[in-house]
């Protein structure tokens, strides 16, 4: 119960942020990455806010076998930069640059109202089940 209610609870804060910051303002998202026309620069700021937070995180965490709640907590051990994470984020990137959203702005607008939004994970969904599928059959071989 607990840790539902704290994941609740964290759930909220993030998405309260995304609104205020503007992230799941998918015009306010493609102003900042509009470098060669009216670029907006505020979300820089919340980036760099996001990375500082998420730094110093990460550094607790690594020294930590447990979580707060007591369940094991392990990191991604995977460092390396392969194909598969460069052609990934090239198509992370993409979508974010042609939508305007990220996967949690996008939830975060879509439970806004926003229809952009419902399209954007509807095929962020396919995505993932397809990524998926092809998982399985590239194991199978």
């Amino acid at each position: 119960m607990a840790f539902t209610l704290l994941s609740f609870l964290a759930g909220l804060t993030f998405g309260i942020g995304l609104l205020l910051s503007g992230m799941a303002n998918p015009e306010k998202v493609l102003g900042f990455l509009d470098l060669a026309g009216l670029w907006d620069p505020s979300l820089a700021l919340v980036m760099a806010g996001a990375i500082a937070v998420g730094v110093i995180a990460f550094r607790v965490a690594g020294s930590r076998q447990l979580t707060l709640l007591g369940r094991a907590f392990r990191l991604p051990s995977k460092g390396d930069i392969d194909k598969r994470l460069v052609i990934g984020s090239v198509l992370f990137g993409a979508g974010w640059g042609l939508a305007g959203f990220c996967p949690g702005p996008a939830l975060v607008a879509m439970g806004a109202g926003q229809h952009k939004a419902v399209v954007f994970v509807v095929a962020m969904v396919v995505g993932m089940a397809l990524f998926e599928l092809l998982e399985k059959v590239r194991s199978n071989r």
